[in-house]
């Protein structure tokens, strides 16, 4: 009784504490309201047109309304369904009444102190029109998923799950904060509901996490990333090696500087080139910045942000940074798209930035526990807060007032933390792994579309693609169709050809070789341009392939021959018909030997021979040699390249075939894709699902089965009475005294096989033992060593016998008591023994 009474006095108590705070923070709403509207804004911005913000409440009542005319609010918040949220949503308990309160008390000093400043983000009202402290609505929660251990996973999950939902008005803060759980519901939100949500995971995740109200610029505040890089592309930073010089004593004489002048001047021709290039590319590189910079912004460093802050210590983390809970990117707190704070809270406390942003966040110092640069609201210390008063303002300030300031301040710095009033964060298997709202998500970049789905979305299992353009405003897709530009890979060891890569485009192919028996390893094909379709009678397609223009071959070195005779390039002018053969250089030799055949020849009356004249061939041959000079030879050269020129119109319509082909292949494997479920996944596996199901009935079944075949503990002692569906007590006894005689036996007889085998064991543990002192020393190490593993062994059996027998005499009665009360229990006895 007198912890109840003293329970209601303490209630009172409250109850008289919130109404005393209640009347003196009446008598500051004016100054309050005042220093509230006090926004600066530059005079080229328009202003707003009059609409409330999308979750804030009426003027005229505390129905909460949804604006149709603002951007980006689709979603009408008005329309969520409250009833069954629980009832700490819906009302404040007393604790959290005087929470707020003495918010209202620290933000009535904080704007006599600071008027110039904005207002703080203190209590914003939730999704039921009830104001909650912004500490109240962190919830640190730890899932069961191993990739949300870690700050990226949390921070990827939020940018992915969510949708982002921009501010009503991009210079003030929203004036309402949903709940981590409402908004994962309905996976809509704005910056601040991000960072609650990412800061509560973060929190659970042992991380020292805190949500941040401050000023970015316009691209981080809007999600517009067409100017950033997508990460996906950013190739990782080469770090140089250096080269250890290894001192030697002895050292040879280097030999001297023999280079060429002339090759020095033109290496260094090539160098000044190659750097005018360079800069010539540079400046392109600088114009086109400039022309995708980003537009003079005339609300900069007004622009309303939240994100979230992770300092140093806990979880290894090296360095404090913030993540942008729109995109889930890490960044420096030197970034410079972050342009200043004004405030910081976690689920325990909550900070004032009292430092500079005169230069953004990079001079700031995130000690919270500096109470110059962070005024804290509940300090953990026995001191008063430290709102920095002006000293003149005390003096004129009277001495009741600053009693009540006083006591009231010491009552900030005892008052505990109320508890979230959110509900348990939880997040389905399902949710987890769709990710993205209705399975995709779509991000633009600097000239590049990155597009997500969850995964088995798509039939054809496609879960990312990133789609890359030549410009900001270009928008050119390929395909599978023929003749555009492709990139086929091949494993060159397993084809006779020795095909490594195949690249082919409108108007020409290009094929790479390796380790080809004819040292060839590049074959460059150019077409033209198709003419009128051609029908041959007895054929079933029109002839209209492209025509071939040229084929470029190229060739190693071959050893074997001379270079004046081993081909290093022939070109097939097919339209021209010539033939250009370039030769490998000799030694010493700064020219190469080249032949030039023009196939312009006569015929004779049959039409089959090749008149050979000197005019159809143009020799420059490095050196001189005889042979060379003969038309007898060209002539031979000039058929075996003829040949060869037919072999090679029919490869490259070989290749051009091989092509198609692989691109009708590839388009029926896109189209007939069946994806591999996982035989754990039991929501998608039907096969699985379905042996799962026949298996668990096939059992039920076997049990069932089983259970009526178990044999009856009573069958052998019924026949000796001729198996009476009723007996008479007289045989009920007689059946109950043969059961438990029969029992007793037998636990009788394994108490005593199991004595017997402890004797015996104990016997001959004593012969080894006696036989060990007549002849130990007689024995080598090896003897000895063997003797007292096997009489380890033995006295461990011995330990264990001697368990089990005791044991089993404990156990006995018991057992026989147990088989006594079935019996008395046993539907065919019962009747006789139930009183017996």
């Amino acid at each position: 009784m007198e912890a109840l009474e003293e329970k209601e006095e303490e209630e009172q108590r409250e109850e008289e504490e919130l109404k005393a705070l209640e009347i003196s923070a009446k008598l500051q709403d004016s100054e309050t309201k005042v220093s509230m509207e006090q926004v600066c804004v530059p005079s080229d911005v328009p202003e707003p047109l009059p609409c409330f913000d999308s979750r804030s409440s009426c003027p005229n009542c505390s129905r909460l309304i949804t604006c149709v005319s603002c951007p980006g609010s689709d979603f009408d918040w008005s329309s969520i369904d409250t009833s069954q949220l629980p009832s700490s949503y819906k009302t404040n308990s007393l604790k959290e009444k005087k929470l707020l309160h003495i918010a209202d008390h620290f933000l009535q000093q904080y704007t006599h102190l600071c008027p110039d400043r904005k207002p703080l983000f203190l209590h914003p009202v939730n999704e039921c029109g009830v104001e909650k402290f912004v500490s109240t609505t962190v919830r640190p929660t730890l899932l069961p998923y191993t990739e949300l251990y870690h700050w990226d996973g949390c921070a990827s999950f939020v940018s992915d799950y969510l949708t982002m939902e921009p501010l009503r008005s991009p210079i003030t803060p929203p004036s309402s904060l949903y709940s981590p759980t409402t908004i994962l519901k309905y996976q809509q939100g704005n910056c601040f509901d991000f960072s609650v949500l990412l800061c509560s995971m973060l929190i659970g995740a042992g991380y020292d996490a805190y949500c941040v109200h401050g000023y970015a610029t316009r691209e981080i505040c809007t999600l517009d990333e067409t100017l950033e890089l997508c990460p996906l592309l950013g190739k990782p930073q080469e770090v140089p090696k250096e080269e250890v010089k290894k001192s030697n004593k002895y050292r040879v004489k280097p030999p001297p500087d023999l280079q060429s002048k002339f090759e020095l001047q033109q290496e260094a021709k090539k160098k000044a080139e190659t750097e005018a290039a360079q800069k010539n590319e540079e400046r392109e590189e600088e114009k086109v910045t400039e022309v995708e910079k980003p537009k003079h912004d005339p609300l900069y460093g007004l622009r309303v942000h939240a994100w979230v802050l992770v300092l140093s210590g806990k979880r290894e983390v090296p360095e404090t940074f913030f993540i942008n809970p729109f995109t889930g990117n890490s960044h420096s707190t030197m970034d410079e798209h972050f342009l200043g704070i004004e405030s910081i809270w976690n689920h325990r406390n909550y900070w004032v930035n009292m430092q500079d942003c005169w230069n953004g966040c990079k001079d700031l110092i995130f000690d919270l526990g500096d109470a110059i640069r962070w005024e804290i609201m509940f300090s953990g210390s026995n001191k008063p807060l430290q709102l920095l008063p002006d000293a003149e303002e005390e003096k004129e300030l009277p001495d009741r007032d600053m009693d009540d300031m006083q006591e009231k301040e010491e009552e900030d710095v005892s008052f505990d933390m109320p508890p979230s009033w959110v509900a348990p964060i939880q997040i389905s298997p399902r949710e987890f792994e769709t990710r993205c709202s209705q399975g995709r998500k779509v991000i633009l970049y600097k000239k590049a579309k990155l597009e997500k789905w969850a995964p088995y979305l798509n039939g054809n299992g496609l879960v990312k693609r990133l789609t890359i353009y030549a410009d900001l405003d270009s928008h050119t897709y390929t395909s599978l169709e023929p003749e555009t530009e492709h990139t086929m890979e091949f494993y060159n060891e397993a084809r006779v050809d020795g095909l490594q890569k195949r690249v082919e485009n409108s108007n020409e192919i290009t094929e790479y070789f390796v380790g080809r028996d004819d040292f060839l390893h590049i074959r460059h094909m150019e077409f033209g341009k198709r003419g009128k379709k051609i029908h041959l009678a007895g054929t079933r397609t029109d002839i209209n392939s492209r025509p071939i223009v040229q084929i470029k071959e190229c060739f190693h070195r071959n050893l074997e021959k001379p270079a004046d005779e081993d081909v290093a390039e022939r070109i097939f002018l097919i339209t021209e018909e010539m033939i250009h053969l370039t030769y490998h250089l000799k030694d010493k030799y700064i020219t190469a030997s080249k032949k030039n055949f023009f196939k312009a020849a006569e015929r004779d009356r049959k039409g089959s021979e090749i008149i050979m004249t000197p005019e159809m061939c143009i020799t420059y041959q490095v050196g001189s040699s005889e042979k060379d000079k003969k038309l007898l030879h060209l002539y031979k050269l000039l058929q075996e390249l003829t040949e060869e020129e037919k072999q090679l119109k029919q490869q490259v319509r070989q290749s051009e075939a091989e092509v198609l082909n692989i691109l009708k292949i590839c388009e029926k494997e896109e189209t007939a894709v069946k994806l591999s479920v996982s035989i754990y996944d039991t929501e998608r596996n039907e096969k699985r699902k379905q042996q799962y199901e026949a298996t668990k009935n096939t059992m039920e079944d076997e049990l069932l089965g089983q259970e009526e075949q178990d044999l009856d503990y009573l069958a052998p002692f019924l026949i000796q009475i001729g198996h009476r569906e009723k007996m008479t007590k007289r045989q009920a006894l007689r059946v109950r005294d043969d059961c438990l005689t029969d029992f007793k036996h037998r636990l009788i007889n394994k108490a005593n096989i199991i004595q017997a085998r402890f004797e015996k064991a104990v016997e001959e543990l004593q012969k080894k033992d006696q036989w060990f002192q007549e002849n130990q020393n007689r024995l080598s190490a090896e003897e000895e060593e063997d003797f007292l593993a096997r009489y380890s062994e033995t006295t461990f059996h011995i330990h264990i016998l001697a368990l089990r027998l005791n044991r089993e005499k404990q156990m006995a009665p018991q057992k026989y008591l147990a088989l006594e009360e079935k019996l008395r229990k046993d539907p065919r006895l019962a009747e006789h023994l139930g009183h017996a």
